[in-house]
């Protein structure tokens, strides 16, 4: 057990070894110049909304809320849904066949990124 002991002695550190990030620094040096004192809502907590599961993700839903971005299978659903009603107009067969094509791809996508609760049908031309 003494032996141990010694063992462990000889191959410690003294110094601790710190890891710093360029963005820290960055960030820390901003603080110092005062560059965050004059942000609105500053010392006062984020409205965060309605609490999901994963807080994370709940602040990065948010933050895109806030600044108008749409998670990219909601832009796919509103351009799938658009694209369903102008083949309803098409007449000639190839063409519809074509865009049906389009948007059966743009469905895979949507429902590879979607919940999965909210995953589309692909479209036949019988539709």
């Amino acid at each position: 057990m003494g032996e141990n002991v010694l063992s462990k002695k000889r191959y410690e550190i003294d110094e601790k070894l710190e890891y710093k990030d360029h963005l820290s620094e960055i960030i820390e040096q901003a603080e110092k110049d005062g560059h965050f004192d004059d942000l609105p809502g500053k010392g006062k907590p984020l409205e965060l909304g309605r609490q999901a599961s994963n807080p994370y993700e709940a602040q990065l839903y948010k933050t895109m809320k806030d600044n108008h971005v749409l998670p990219r299978w909601i832009e796919l659903g509103k351009e799938i849904d658009h694209l369903k009603e102008v083949i309803s107009t098409y007449t000639d067969k190839i063409k519809k066949r074509k865009a049906i094509k389009e948007i059966n791809k743009k469905i895979k996508e949507y429902n590879y990124i979607c919940p999965p609760s909210l995953q589309k049908m692909k479209v036949s031309l019988d539709e």
